[in-house]
C-alpha cells in the first residue's frame, strides 16, 4: 500500500513514512478505546463532573513538550529549532482551534456522562457524513464512490441506532438527560467533523512532522485554559479533592490513576487524530477515528455490560463494512497511482535515451 501525503498525487513509498503513519495510527488506536472506556469509569465510580472530563482532555500538554524539545535539545536528532516557522498567524489560529476543541471536549463529556459507551460511539460516527460534506466544502474533496459508499453506510448505521436507542437508557436516567446526552454527543460529532477539514486546509502551510506537533501543544494550553476557566466558576477544582476522598467508590488512588489515565490517553487520541490528518486527508482521519467506534462499541459490551442487540449488532457491521470498503477504495487507487507513477519515470528514461541518440 502506498501512503499519499498532503494531498499529493505521487505516491510515497518511504520505510520512514510507512513507520509514522503505523505509529499516528496506533497512537489514535489505543488513545480513542482506551480514553472513552476510562471516561465512562469516571462515571460509574460516582464521577459526576463534566468540567474535569473536559479538563482531563487537554490538559495532559506537557506530555507534548517531550516529542517537542527533546529531539533538538538532548538527542540533536534534528537542526530545527521547536516553534521555527511560527509565526502570528499560526499562534492565532492554534489558539482559536483550541478554543474551538475546549468546546467540543465539553459537549463529549456532557453525552458520555449520560449515554452508554456504544451508544455514544456509534453516534459520534455521524460525523462522518458532515466530514464529507465539509471536506467538499472547505478542502475541495472529491466525492468518488468509495468515500460515499462508506460515508452512506456508517451514517446508516448511526440511523439505526438513534431508531432503536429508546431502550438504551441506562436504568434511573431521565428521559430529558437522556436527550441531552443524544444532542450533546451529536453536537460533538458535527464540531470534530467541522475540525478535521479546518486542520486539513491550515496543515497545509506546515512543512514538517515537527510543527504539527508544536501546533498541537498551542491548542491543547487554549483548551486547557478554557476548561479551566469553566471549571473555576464551577468549583470544580474543588470537586477534584470532594470526589477523590468522599464521592469515587473506588477510593482516592483509584481516583487518581484514573485522572492520570485521562490525561495520557487523551493526548495520544489527539496527537493520532491531527497526525492522522497531516499524513493523509481529514476524510481519511475521520474515517479511521469512526471506524474505531466500532471498537469501542466491543469495548463497551465487554468492559461494563453495555447491551448489545440486535441493532447495534446490524450498526457495528455496517460500521466495519463502510470502513473495509473504504480501505478497499484506497488500496485500489494507490495501486494505480504507483502504476501511473513508474510509467511516467519509464516514459521519461524513454525520452531521455531519444534525445542522447
Amino acid at each position: 500500500m502506498v501512503i499519499t501525503i498532503k494531498n499529493q498525487s505521487e505516491p510515497i513509498k518511504t520505510t520512514k513514512n510507512y513507520t509514522l503513519l503505523s505509529i499516528t495510527y496506533i497512537c489514535l488506536f489505543l488513545g480513542s478505546v482506551s480514553a472513552t472506556l476510562v471516561s465512562k469509569y469516571y462515571f460509574i465510580h460516582k464521577g459526576s463532573s463534566r468540567w474535569v472530563v473536559t479538563w482531563v482532555q487537554s490538559a495532559g500538554f506537557p506530555l507534548l513538550l517531550l516529542p517537542v524539545f527533546l529531539p533538538y535539545y538532548i538527542f540533536k536528532s534534528t537542526e530545527r529549532r521547536p516553534f521555527t516557522g511560527f509565526s502570528r498567524k499560526v499562534v492565532i489560529l492554534s489558539i482559536l482551534v483550541g478554543v474551538f476543541l475546549g468546546i467540543n471536549n465539553l459537549l463529549f463529556s456532557w453525552g458520555t456522562s449520560y449515554l452508554p459507551v456504544s451508544t455514544a460511539s456509534l453516534l459520534l460516527s455521524s460525523q462522518l457524513a458532515f466530514n464529507l460534506i465539509l471536506s467538499v466544502i472547505i478542502v475541495k474533496q472529491k466525492v468518488t464512490f468509495t468515500n460515499m459508499n462508506c460515508v452512506v453506510l456508517l451514517t446508516l448505521s448511526s440511523v439505526l441506532l438513534a431508531l432503536g436507542s429508546s431502550h438504551d437508557r441506562p436504568q434511573g436516567l431521565t428521559h430529558s438527560n437522556y436527550v441531552v446526552g443524544f444532542i450533546t454527543t451529536l453536537g460533538a460529532g458535527l464540531m470534530f467533523a467541522l475540525y478535521l477539514p479546518i486542520m486539513e486546509m491550515i496543515y497545509r502551510k506546515v512543512y514538517c512532522h515537527a510543527m504539527v506537533v508544536e501546533m498541537q501543544l498551542v491548542m491543547e494550553i487554549a483548551a486547557t485554559v478554557f476548561a479551566s476557566v469553566g471549571m473555576a466558576a464551577d468549583h470544580g477544582f474543588t470537586d477534584l479533592k470532594v470526589e477523590s476522598t468522599s464521592v469515587f467508590d473506588k477510593g482516592p488512588v483509584a481516583y487518581w490513576l484514573t485522572i492520570v489515565a485521562n490525561l495520557v490517553t487523551w493526548q495520544f487520541c489527539f496527537m493520532g487524530t491531527a497526525a492522522m490528518v497531516f499524513l493523509t486527508t481529514s476524510l481519511t482521519g475521520g474515517i479511521c477515528s469512526t471506524a474505531l467506534m466500532a471498537i469501542n462499541v466491543v469495548g463497551g459490551v465487554v468492559v461494563y455490560g453495555d447491551e448489545f442487540g440486535g441493532i447495534k449488532v446490524v450498526s457495528t457491521v455496517l460500521c466495519v463494512w463502510g470502513f473495509c470498503s473504504y480501505l478497499y477504495g484506497m488500496y485500489m487507487k494507490n495501486n494505480k497511482l504507483e502504476k501511473d507513477s513508474e510509467e511516467l519515470v519509464e516514459m521519461k528514461e524513454v525520452i531521455t535515451r531519444q534525445r542522447l541518440t
